[in-house]
């Protein structure tokens, strides 16, 4: 009497590796984009936080000019990771940039200024700010 042999076939086991190749190779980019979209909050509610302390600033001085971030009168947002943050004044007006400096966020601009004007004014190939209405900041590829 003959014993049957148990396992798995070559052709199996390389029909589960190719499943999982496709599964992975979805999934991947749908999770990098992700953790950069996540990342990119960091640079819009750094923007809105800095433009309700400029209008404190101003409620009080009258003026947006003074000594804190660049010669904006309210200081940077402290705890920033992927973001810098840069500031122009001109007494009644002012434009606050946020700018990708690490990790996936590089090459990523947005800007708010005081009639709460957001902008996306650069970002990675691919993610179409040119093609964004102004008032904006951009969370994904292709939508505000």
């Amino acid at each position: 009497m003959k014993k049957r042999q148990s396992g798995f076939t070559l052709i199996e086991v390389m029909i589960v590796v190719a499943i999982i190749g496709i599964l992975a190779a979805i999934a991947v980019p749908q999770y990098t984009d992700y953790i950069l979209r996540s990342q990119l909050v960091e640079g819009h509610t750094g923007l809105q936080d800095m433009r309700v302390r400029m209008e404190q600033f101003y409620q009080d001085n009258r003026t947006y000019d003074g000594a804190g971030l660049g010669n904006c009168g309210a200081a940077a947002p402290a705890g920033q990771q992927f973001f810098d943050f840069r500031c122009v004044s001109a007494g009644q007006t002012y434009v606050v940039t946020a700018t990708g400096a690490r990790g996936r966020v590089g090459g990523f601009v947005f800007t708010i200024n005081e009639l709460n004007a957001r902008q996306t004014t650069g970002t990675k190939a691919g993610w179409e700010a040119a093609a964004m209405p102004a008032p904006c900041f951009v969370t994904r590829k292709g939508s505000c």
